[in-house]
């Protein structure tokens, strides 16, 4: 009853195992999560899409607009 199970790994081991097995995880399931981008929205992408001068935005700014002193 007094023999308590000594494993020859000692805790740092454990870890750098354990690291080492949560980086190939990684490594193994990054290409299966990317995409292949064939170009077809990087000109919707690039589009601009702030104009300050649209009824929308400019709303906001009246709307939010602090109190004057």
């Amino acid at each position: 009853m007094n023999d308590r199970f000594d494993p020859a790994i000692g805790r740092r081991d454990l870890l750098r195992i354990l690291a080492a097995g949560a980086g190939a995880t990684a490594a193994a399931s990054a290409p299966l999560a990317a995409t292949a981008d064939d170009g077809r929205d990087t000109a919707r992408k690039s589009r601009a899409r702030y104009q300050a001068s649209s009824p929308d935005v400019q709303n906001f700014y009246r709307v939010n607009r602090y109190p004057a002193k």
